[in-house]
């Protein structure tokens, strides 16, 4: 146990030191002569950031909450002929009509479909281990990501290092991606005292998912399958993982793959940069609001400038220390002109940004320190001002259901809630 403990010290003291870093991260700038287009302007960023093109020619259609992600996701699952990849923080037997995800994936595997799946060692801790083990059974394969045993826990550099990616790949030719988890609670009916009484657990839940076809749903296979090679997965089916994609939309994609691992937190450096060159709106949503001073400085900078930035956060969670030193945050701000508003009678557990019209992310990353530092995270950033004009709609029906924070409430708020603020930012750096 003092191995495990002195693993544990030294995770945290490196999630501090990487911490401090991309505190600074450097930004893109535009330069002198940016492009006078506002979707041109953040294609040159994006390509001023990776060295890769992004990929034009895709479909996307924005999803909202259980009730459409999860018949989106079952539809595609129960066509496929070839091949079903999962990776999720979170997975359990969720269910559509009357079928269980367990039911559908045994009747593809007994149809030949390869199954291949990846589920986080502690998102998905409390898992019924006989719906896994009938998955292996028949014949799935399962891969475990930093698993809780104690074997692995001693051989692990950082035990915090989890893989908080959403990725479902059908045929190699569907995708999904975004905030929701295969996680029964997204089958929960609407129960506004649940939200009330901070009961997370049988609260509605809302959430953003996209679903993808065309050229970037290879990324998100690659991103699958550069995970499983890591963790040193057992061999999978051989399969057609990689069919010829046609260019099915007008969208351009980034599939933007975060890890601990990589030497730049390339999601951060993405959003800070798309932030700075914003020139009309900014609008976000997350379900977990702990922003590093960089992406505080940058808010509110582009609110001073005359960008209106508007922020829809929850007004409970299932981690209720995040809440809290997420509005230890808002003083600074509601100052600088930024409007906050806290969803009401739900959980909010998207993660998505659309700037200016024409850019637009939907994944796995928070606006928190963890999803920088620890976590194994994955983004879709679209280029395009259909899925722009879709995310921009969710965002004002999302108001529509929540209450505006002023600065006067802010500052007004009782002296309990100040203090448990400063208590929970005592520990933002693992949030």
């Amino acid at each position: 146990m003092s191995r495990l403990r002195n693993r544990l010290a030294a995770g945290l003291a490196l999630g501090t030191l990487l911490l401090t870093g991309c505190a600074s991260t450097p930004i893109v700038e535009l330069g002198a002569n940016p492009p006078a287009d506002l979707l041109e302007q953040q294609l040159w960023l994006d390509a001023a950031l990776y060295r890769t093109p992004a990929r034009p020619g895709n479909a996307v259609r924005l999803l909202r909450d259980g009730h459409e992600t999860f018949p989106a996701m079952f539809t595609a699952m129960a066509q496929a002929h070839d091949s079903i990849n999962l990776e999720y923080y979170i997975v359990q037997d969720v269910h559509v009509g009357g079928e269980s995800l367990g039911d559908l994936l045994t009747r593809k595997l007994h149809d030949g479909v390869a199954v291949n799946i990846i589920m986080d060692g502690f998102g998905s801790r409390n898992t019924d281990p006989q719906f896994i083990a009938r998955l292996k059974q028949a014949g799935a394969t399962v891969l475990v990501y930093h698993p809780l045993t104690a074997e692995a826990m001693l051989h692990l550099e950082n035990p915090n290092d989890r893989d908080h990616r959403k990725i479902m790949v059908v045929d190699g030719r569907i995708g999904f991606v975004g905030g929701i988890n295969l996680d029964r609670v997204y089958e929960n009916r609407a129960d506004p005292e649940a939200a009330v009484e901070g009961d997370a657990k049988h609260a509605f839940w809302t959430d953003t998912d996209a679903r993808i076809e065309g050229p970037a749903v290879a990324d998100l296979q690659r991103t699958f399958f550069d995970t499983w090679r890591r963790q040193q997965g057992p061999a999978v089916a051989a399969r057609d993982y990689y069919p010829r994609l046609e260019d099915p939309g007008p969208e351009t994609i980034r599939i933007v793959a975060s890890a601990p691992h990589q030497d730049r937190p390339l999601y951060y450096e993405t959003f800070l940069t798309a932030v700075r060159a914003a020139r009309h709106s900014v609008d976000l949503g997350t379900g977990f609001f702990v922003p590093t001073h960089q992406e505080r400085e940058e808010l509110a900078r582009a609110a001073r400038r005359g960008v209106a930035v508007r922020l829809v956060l929850p007004s409970v969670s299932s981690v209720p220390a995040a809440l809290a030193a997420g509005r230890a945050a808002y003083g600074d701000l509601l100052e600088a002109g930024v409007r906050i508003w806290e969803i009401q009678f739900t959980v909010l557990h998207s993660k998505f940004a659309t700037i200016d019209g024409v850019w637009t992310t939907i994944g796995s990353s928070n606006l928190d320190r963890r999803s920088v530092v620890f976590n194994n995270e994955v983004d879709a950033v679209v280029f395009g001002r259909q899925t722009a004009a879709a995310a921009r709609a969710i965002f004002d029906h999302d108001i529509a259901k929540s209450r505006e924070i002023t600065l006067s409430a802010w500052r007004n708020r009782p002296l309990g809630e100040k203090l448990y603020e400063l208590y929970a930012r005592a520990w933002e750096f693992l949030m």
